[in-house]
């Protein structure tokens, strides 16, 4: 197979896994949607959506977050883990929203990543997501069969993503993501994996890989 078809076939084949696309985080609007995708980051979206009804039935506006104190926040989502850091990120930006932006998400790149604990990540998933902006979050089931497809080096996930934009239609970014992810999680695992069932990978996946599979 050429590059193009394989890339064809991982897009065709998960199309035809996922027609219908669900969003892994519970939200209901860009902002709660932006808090708990800054409380994913090392976190299991799992984990995440058990405890972000607990914030939002205390706090889902930033008007009504900032009336919350840091340590408040803190206590109600420590079971996501970093939650020292979250918490004042959650704070701050809240705030910075009330003060610079009319308490509304920026539908802007730039504005969304000087926001406190808000990275390149966080804000294309928010861009994607709530804004149906193009772009092409890379989590870690997105590194991990880039590079077990072929299509990227595996390197970084700044490579990934520019190997990401490169090879897939525009169009499809937003949806092939998550397409992605899902797909990640039930057929192509870190740990447990059964490249009989990960029909992709063992289509089109590189040799090294395929070489070094152990069931």
């Amino acid at each position: 197979m050429t590059k193009k078809e394989k890339v064809a076939f991982a897009i065709e084949t998960l199309e035809d896994l996922y027609p219908e696309i669900p969003i892994p985080l519970d939200h209901k609007d860009p902002y709660t949607l932006l808090i708990a995708v800054l409380m994913s980051a090392q976190s299991t979206d799992v984990r995440v959506n058990q405890i972000t009804p607990l914030l939002f039935a205390r706090a889902s506006t930033p008007t009504e977050m900032v009336k919350l104190s840091v340590d408040e926040i803190r206590d109600i989502i420590r079971p996501v883990g970093l939650s020292p850091m979250k918490s004042k990120g959650i704070h701050g930006l809240s705030q910075i929203l009330l003060d610079k932006h009319q308490g509304k998400v920026p539908q802007d790149f730039e504005a969304l990543e000087a926001l406190p604990a808000v990275g390149h990540k966080t804000a294309s998933v928010v861009m994607a997501q709530a804004f149906g902006v193009p772009a092409f979050p890379v989590d870690t089931h997105i590194q991990r069969l880039m590079f077990r497809w072929g299509f990227s080096n595996g390197k970084n996930v700044v490579q990934t993503e520019r190997d990401a934009k490169r090879l897939f239609p525009k169009e499809k970014w937003n949806d092939l993501h998550l397409q992605i992810i899902w797909y990640g999680r039930e057929y192509s695992p870190a740990r447990g994996w059964d490249l009989e069932k990960d029909i992709i990978t063992r289509t089109i996946g590189r040799k090294s890989v395929l070489k070094g599979y152990k069931k």
